[in-house]
């Protein structure tokens, strides 16, 4: 069940993609993710040299035997990021796919990736920049709605709006991505027109996700009230858990402060200490809206079975008869 052009195209048991997340999507838990029939994601950004993102690719593929990806970040960053040294690693190992995010994939990059038969995908906030990454040449795109956690552009636009949108104006295959973290958001999407999903603040509550357990208790507590967007004076808007740490950082751009400033609070320094040694006031995670539907810490092999076998019993019941007068 739940067979689409997504599930062909990535070679995964269902059309669901662990989204990439910064100092969590490591090796170890992106081959959690596929051995649980979904696509993990690996972080390239995570990994300063060459060789580390390479023994990186290595243990995924120790660790799994099923299709996994490598996402890679075209957003600005404080050190500067060679894209091409991470491909010729994703070549020479032979991962089967790539997503980009950020800024519209270079065209070189990209003819490098197909040309060795590696599926690309872009993640975007607006469907001009999807049709854009459609015209480029991406096998999929996935549209990422202002509820999700972690760069939600400046447009505000929701995932139920951007999914139909882009699912009528390309011929490529969407995914959703953004506020969906049960059966009942993965059913949603498909109706709306997607062909997959893309899931990264329910994963952060599993068994396997490399964050400390006073971060995970405190996540587990927290309600659809508890994120805000932060960054958005840089043109970088970023939903975020709502705690000390993301509450300085907006008050900071209330007032007007320099960018060293709140560098300074969003540095990932502090948010791997802070994910590392449960100080859970120390820096910034991105969180989605979607952490109130979520209460309990469950294997990631629970989650993503009891999302597909939630939405499977969901469109059962959803006949005629049940909405007849």
């Amino acid at each position: 069940m739940f067979q689409t052009r997504v599930t062909k195209l990535l070679g995964a048991q269902y059309p669901i993609v662990g989204g990439c997340m910064m100092h969590i999507s490591t090796p170890d838990f992106v081959a959690a993710i596929a051995n649980a029939g979904a696509l993990g994601m690996l972080a390239s950004v995570m990994f300063p040299s060459q060789e580390e993102f390479r023994q990186a690719v290595r243990r995924c593929k120790q660790l799994t035997d099923r299709p996994f990806g490598v996402n890679l970040s075209l957003f600005p960053a404080l050190r500067p990021i060679d894209n091409d040294l991470y491909v010729e690693v994703i070549l020479e190992e032979g991962v089967p796919v790539v997503e980009t995010s950020g800024h519209r994939p270079p065209e070189e990059l990209l003819a490098r990736l197909k040309e060795s038969g590696v599926v690309t995908m872009h993640k975007c906030v607006n469907v001009r920049h999807a049709l854009s990454a459609q015209r480029a040449g991406v096998d999929a795109v996935t549209l990422f709605g202002s509820e999700g956690g972690g760069h939600i552009g400046e447009l505000g636009l929701s995932t139920m709006v951007l999914v139909p949108r882009a699912a009528d104006a390309l011929d490529i295959p969407v995914l959703a991505a953004g506020g969906i973290a049960d059966g009942r958001g993965f059913l949603a999407a498909l109706a709306l027109g997607a062909e997959g999903v893309t899931i990264g603040t329910r994963l952060l509550l599993t068994q396997e996700c490399p964050i400390h357990e006073n971060v995970q208790r405190a996540l587990a507590e927290a309600t659809e009230l508890d994120t805000l967007p932060i960054l958005g004076t840089l043109h970088n808007t970023l939903r975020a858990w709502k705690n000390e740490a993301a509450l300085k950082v907006a008050e900071l751009e209330e007032r007007g402060a320099e960018l060293w400033e709140i560098l300074s609070v969003v540095a990932g320094t502090e948010t791997k200490r802070m994910l590392e040694e449960g100080d859970v006031n120390a820096g910034v995670i991105a969180c989605s809206q979607s952490i109130g539907l979520v209460r309990e810490i469950r294997p990631v092999a629970e989650v993503i079975r009891g999302m597909v076998e939630e939405a499977a019993a969901m469109l059962a019941t959803l006949s005629p008869d049940r909405f007849s007068q």
